[in-house]
């Protein structure tokens, strides 16, 4: 039988690395493999106005080494466990991108964090959290 899958949600909060913490956890427990996802969102690659302001971009090359440096910092800090840690860096809307990853992975539970590192994000995009937890599935662990 193969060993369980966990996928965890990450966007460099603090909120993703204590879902991070919980899902090695448990996985040391179950023998489980640990997949980080940081999802790189639209929102981050295209311009757009705030209080009548343009909000710089973050070029593309630039938004993926930010996220495997944060996918790669906490790999190392994880390396001590008896844990087996992939990670992945896609674009895309961050509730469809995991639904679909976690689906295609057959994962067996998805951690995420309650809450992402933007509140203009969440309020323009809407709670990450809040729509996998509707539609994914699988048991999902929303850590506060």
């Amino acid at each position: 039988m193969d060993k369980p899958m966990y996928i965890v949600g990450i966007d460099g909060s603090e909120w993703a690395k204590r879902a991070l913490e919980r899902a090695i956890l448990l996985a040391e427990k179950t023998g489980a493999k640990v997949k980080l996802v940081q999802v790189i969102p639209p929102i981050l690659s295209e311009p757009f106005v705030v209080d009548g302001g343009i909000v710089p971009m973050i070029k593309n090359e630039d938004e993926k080494k930010i996220a495997l440096n944060i996918l790669s910092s906490l790999r190392d800090q994880y390396k001590q466990s008896n844990v087996h840690l992939d990670s992945e860096v896609l674009r895309g809307d961050p509730a469809k991108v995991l639904h679909d990853k976690t689906k295609r992975e057959h994962a067996n539970m998805l951690f995420v964090g309650r809450r992402g590192r933007s509140l203009l994000s969440e309020i323009i995009v809407g709670s990450v959290s809040n729509k996998l937890a509707h539609s994914i599935g699988i048991p999902i662990v929303l850590v506060p």
